[in-house]
């Protein structure tokens, strides 16, 4: 059995992510962009911790009505409203909305349900006939329904999530007009969420997010509360997805003998989805972009003010100053180093903590569960989902 692509998805001869090739870190220097723009590259480990903390590297000024547009595409991480690219007190606001429902004690709390949606699927994947397509059956359902049970949505909501998520971060492959109308949509769907919520208001996230916007002193605009509740419906589901696709197609495909341990260690489980979320990226795009707005010198180079910075984080995770050449147990030993996978400093993701654990969780438990669990498809003649920022297995063949 092999995976097939929906009519009009062409099969991508692209490399599975944890494949991709990293030229070695070296100082800054000037690069070309694809739009012809001039941008400094950072790809050393000290230097991107450096540009992603400090605060002359900042995102906001990059989306000023003066600034040459990101993108020609309408997507959601170029919008000036999410709380990514925002800087200074107006970012701090919205990150203090959100910064107690993420902590790593709230995520705690969150465990026992996380496992039991877990298990709830895992007892489906029992009685499925064989081979069964994963995706279908588990790397794509548990993130939403663990973004759903958070967030307090419903099923018609869960039913459009994937389209959103696939126009909110699109590739630039999808019509202008579709991407317009789905953002249109997705932005009407997030405003009604926190209408809602202000009416009769739950123990959800969402319902957090209102009465703590209605505490700060200022008030926060709306298009930023909707923003910031349409970034954590798609983010929140989309990047864990494509994690556990591509970690499940390196696993299976190339380091099949650390199935058994990873079921029976919870701890190690830990530790492995750690060393992968810093060694498989979400997507092809490995940097993320600042504007220096005063000169600094980054390395023992002066970058100007005005330039556009892009630090590339998947560089700098293989930096060999930092991370020594990766032996076969490394995947069982705890990393030398911070992993830059979420970023640092002021804009570090404040989903880091619930990624690991529904990593860890849906990892170690199918492990557990399916001890023989191996692909039924040859690894090299994956059909990726396209269409996104982000890329993963459209589907994948197993069996046990």
């Amino acid at each position: 059995m092999t995976s097939t692509p929906p009519p009009g998805l062409p099969a991508s001869a692209q490399v599975p992510l944890h494949r991709l090739h990293f030229d070695e870190p070296g100082p800054p220097r000037t690069v070309v962009q694809p739009d012809g723009s001039v941008a400094w590259l950072v790809s050393r480990y000290a230097d991107v911790r450096q540009v992603l903390s400090d605060p002359r590297f900042g995102r906001a000024e990059l989306y000023t009505p003066e600034a040459p547009a990101r993108t020609g595409v309408p997507e959601i991480v170029n919008d000036p409203d999410l709380m990514f690219n925002q800087d200074g007190p107006g970012h701090l606001r919205l990150r203090r909305t959100l910064r107690k429902a993420f902590t790593p004690r709230a995520v705690a709390r969150w465990q026992p349900w996380i496992t039991a949606i877990v298990e709830e699927l895992l007892d489906r994947l029992a009685t499925a006939g064989r081979p069964v397509d994963i995706v279908a059956a588990y790397t794509r359902p548990l993130p939403v329904a663990v973004i759903s049970r958070l967030m307090g949505l419903d099923g018609a909501a869960q039913e459009r999530m994937r389209h959103w998520s696939e126009h909110a971060f699109s590739d630039g492959s999808h019509a202008d007009g579709d991407v317009e109308s789905a953002l249109a949509e997705f932005s009407a769907f997030g405003g009604r969420l926190l209408e809602e919520r202000r009416r009769d208001p739950g123990d959800d996230l969402i319902s957090g997010l209102v009465q703590a916007a209605a505490e700060e002193e200022d008030e926060i605009p709306e298009a930023q509360l909707v923003s910031l509740v349409c970034g954590l419906v798609v983010g929140g589901h989309d990047s864990t997805m494509t994690m556990l696709g591509n970690c499940l197609l390196y696993l299976l495909g190339e380091r099949p003998e650390t199935w058994v341990r990873l079921g029976a260690d919870e701890e190690a489980a830990g530790t492995v989805a750690d060393r992968l979320l810093h060694l498989v990226p979400l997507g092809d795009d490995r940097g993320t972009a600042r504007y220096a707005s005063s000169d600094a010198e980054v390395g023992g180079t002066t970058i100007p003010a005005g330039a556009v910075v892009v630090a590339d984080c998947g560089m700098a995770n293989r930096d060999p100053a930092v991370f020594p050449p990766a032996s076969p147990d490394d995947l069982f030993r705890p990393l030398p180093a911070p992993t830059l996978a979420f970023g640092a400093g002021a804009h570090y993701c404040l989903g880091a903590w619930l990624a690991r654990t529904e990593l860890r969780t849906g990892l170690h438990r199918l492990a557990s569960r399916f001890p023989g669990l191996r692909l039924a498809q040859d690894p090299d003649r994956v059909v990726w989902r396209t269409g996104s920022t982000s890329r993963s297995p459209h589907g994948l063949a197993v069996t046990w």
